[in-house]
C-alpha cells in the first residue's frame, strides 16, 4: 500500500473514478470473494502458495482502487472456518503469511487513512497474530478513510450462531425482552457491525456460490461473478463489475415504477 498520503490539494475520488462509471452511484460496500490462487498457480506451474503470494498483492490493488473511486468500504474473504481442513503445510503458510503481510503494510494503512477490522473467531488464530491484529485494530480505528474488513476464520453460520447467543444472554440475564429482538438488534450482534450492508459481491474464479459468506448481510446484494482467477483480479476487473453494478435496476422486493 505504500504511497505518498493524500493531502487536501489531492484530486477528489470522483475525478480519480474511471470517465465509464458514474462516481454518484457506486456501491457504498463492496465485498470479495477471493477465489482461485490455487488454480492459478497451478495453471503455470507453480506451488498454490505463489498463489496466495499473487493473490495479496491483487488485494493491495483492488484496496486502493476502491479507495481512489470513492468506495466507502471493502470486505475481504481472506480465511473461513473450513479452509482449516486444507494441508497443513498450506494453512501454516496462510498464517504467516497473513503475519508478514500485516507487519510489512501497517504503516501504509495509516498512513492513508485505512481503518482495518478482521471480522472472524479470532481466538482461534495463532497468538502472534492475533497480536497483530490487535495492534492493527487500535492503530487505525480512528481513521476516516475506506473501511477495509478482513474476514479471518470466518463462518457466516457461526457468525449467525453467535449472534443468536448473544442475545440469548441478554434475555435470559433479564437485560433483553424477548419480543423486542427485531433486525436491527440482530444486526448489532455481528461483526459487521457499524457498517451497512455490503450493496455488491464480487466473486472471482466462476464460482456461483457464496461459500458461508456474509449469509445476512448479503440478503439484497448485486452478485457479479467473474471467470477472473483472484490474483489476475484488476481495475479493468473491478470497472466491469461496477459498470454491471451499475446497470442493475435494485427494487430490494418491491415492483419497478416504471413496468407499474
Amino acid at each position: 500500500m505504500s504511497r505518498t498520503p493524500a493531502t487536501s490539494t489531492d484530486l477528489t475520488a470522483s475525478s480519480l473514478c474511471p470517465p465509464e462509471l458514474d462516481s454518484a452511484r457506486l456501491p457504498a460496500h463492496v465485498a470479495v470473494i477471493m477465489d482461485g490462487n490455487g488454480r492459478w498457480a497451478k495453471a503455470r506451474g507453480l506451488p498454490r502458495v505463489v498463489g496466495h503470494q499473487a493473490g495479496v498483492e491483487a488485494l493491495k490493488s483492488t484496496l486502493r482502487q476502491c479507495s481512489d473511486w470513492g468506495i466507502g468500504a471493502l470486505t475481504a474473504y481472506a480465511f473461513s472456518t473450513e479452509n482449516w481442513s486444507r494441508p497443513g503445510d498450506e494453512v501454516n503458510f496462510l498464517m504467516t503469511l497473513f503475519e508478514g503481510v500485516l507487519q510489512k503494510e501497517l504503516r501504509s494503512l495509516e498512513e492513508e487513512q485505512v481503518r482495518i477490522r478482521f471480522l472472524g473467531d479470532l481466538d482461534g488464530l495463532p497468538e502472534k497474530l492475533q497480536q497483530l491484529i490487535d495492534d492493527a485494530t487500535e492503530r487505525t480505528a480512528k481513521n476516516s478513510g475506506i473501511h477495509f474488513n478482513v474476514c479471518t476464520n470466518y463462518g457466516g453460520r457461526r457468525e449467525l450462531v453467535r449472534a443468536a447467543q448473544r442475545l440469548a444472554k441478554q434475555a435470559a440475564s433479564g437485560t433483553l425482552d424477548p419480543e423486542t429482538i427485531d433486525e436491527n438488534s440482530f444486526a448489532r450482534e455481528l461483526f459487521t457491525v457499524g457498517d451497512q450492508d455490503p450493496d455488491l459481491l464480487i466473486r472471482t474464479s466462476g464460482e456461483y456460490r457464496i461459500s458461508n459468506f456474509l449469509l445476512w448481510q448479503l440478503a439484497y446484494a448485486e452478485i457479479h461473478v467473474t471467470d477472473v482467477f483472484w490474483p489476475d483480479f484488476n481495475a479493468d476487473v473491478l470497472k466491469q463489475a461496477l459498470l454491471d453494478y451499475q446497470g442493475r435496476n435494485r427494487r430490494f422486493g418491491g415492483l419497478d415504477p416504471i413496468t407499474t
